[in-house]
């Protein structure tokens, strides 16, 4: 990818507006895990792209963009406050697994589905003030390996075909 200004600016919106439709998309499909808030993470298909293909400060505000603007699309200032907790704790282990180069792409998916469900679980259990809510942590930290193993395959094909496209 050409480093101007407006290739630029151009992939920030392709990839904003590419987020907004995957967390669009989520909201139609029902994860019946008995568990509110449990998604796919369709979403950070475009995060984790953003992240090997612009850097990880690219990724990191594209990230912040996209929950800001679905949250007062599809939610609350709530679903902001814990959707904004698990990112910046993904965002934080996938940079520091990506910087360690022993973690393939699918790997470092899969870590940050596991710590974004620590995050929004930890601020769950802080503002509702019920310690036994982090009783879902099992689930969470499966459905965290699930979702981040299938986003890091469908994120690995997406970057070999834009690297070929690129070329």
């Amino acid at each position: 990818m050409k480093n101007s200004i407006a290739t630029k600016t151009a992939y920030y919106g392709v990839l904003i507006a590419l987020a907004l439709i995957f967390s669009y998309v989520e909201v139609l499909i029902p994860i019946p895990l008995g568990i509110p808030g449990v998604k796919l993470g369709l979403a950070n298909i475009v995060i984790l792209v953003a992240l090997y293909a612009m850097g990880t400060k690219d990724a990191f505000i594209i990230s912040c963009i996209r929950i800001v603007l679905v949250g007062f699309t599809f939610g609350n200032m709530f679903s902001i406050l814990y959707s904004l907790a698990g990112a910046m704790l993904s965002w934080i282990v996938m940079v520091l697994c990506k910087k360690m180069k022993s973690f393939s792409i699918v790997g470092v998916s899969i870590a940050g589905g596991i710590a974004h469900n620590i995050g929004q679980i930890i601020v769950a259990a802080i503002i509702m003030n019920t310690p036994g809510i982090l009783s879902y942590l099992p689930v969470l930290l499966v459905a965290g390996t699930l979702t981040g193993f299938a986003i890091g395959v469908l994120g690995s094909i997406i970057l070999k075909v834009q690297k070929k496209a690129f070329k």
